[in-house]
């Protein structure tokens, strides 16, 4: 069995806008909350709009050391938060999920939009080559991540994804269960991405 990973620092992929359900902030807040309580550091995308500025107060507000990540190009737009531990300007999009990678030990998915999901699908994809073994999870508010769950499943059953790269992802509705989930969380052998290798002819 492989050993657990510590996780000390969990980065947060959500959205810029608060959502049309304000189910949505109060779970980014508690998300927060829930990650400063356990002394973890947060990771976040730098803002201090929509689902990340709920995310980063939450944690700020329990004491939380909170690190923020945000493209030059965006601080205007999405209005950078100045009230952070540490405040980091990349100079494009990908720079800034590098950095967000590279100080993560786990990775947690909110409700988004694009944006989000290329955070989420870059993180799963290199774990999926194996270019980190770091656990990633769905905070699952109110079943906005069910479609998502269900498109993975299509995609592993339609031949395009192994089995066990199903469990590269979890989902839980609770904060503290998701949290819970991604500690107790190993990584298991993934085997060959390649399984055919036949070439079109």
């Amino acid at each position: 069995m492989n050993e657990r990973r510590p996780v000390r620092t969990v980065c947060v992929f959500c959205g810029s806008r608060p959502g049309a359900d304000p189910a949505f902030m109060e779970a980014a807040a508690e998300l927060g909350a829930a990650i400063a309580e356990r002394k973890m550091t947060l990771v976040y995308g730098g803002a201090k709009v929509g689902l990340m500025g709920a995310l980063a107060e939450g944690a700020l507000r329990a004491g939380g050391r909170v690190v923020g990540v945000i493209p030059k190009m965006l601080v205007a737009k999405e209005i950078a938060h100045d009230g952070l531990s540490e405040l980091y300007l990349s100079e494009s999009m990908h720079e800034r999920k590098e950095r967000m990678i590279a100080l993560a030990d786990a990775f947690i998915t909110m409700p988004g939009g694009f944006g989000t999901y290329d955070e989420l699908f870059e993180a799963l994809t290199l774990a999926q080559l194996g270019f980190h073994d770091k656990p990633s999870g769905l905070l699952n508010v109110k079943g906005f991540f069910d479609p998502l769950v269900a498109l993975v499943r299509h995609t592993i059953a339609s031949g395009f994804a192994a089995p066990q790269h199903e469990g590269l992802v979890v989902a839980e509705a609770s904060p503290a269960r998701l949290l819970d989930a991604l500690v107790a969380w190993r990584p298991q052998p993934l085997g060959e991405k390649w399984t055919d290798r036949r070439v079109a002819t």
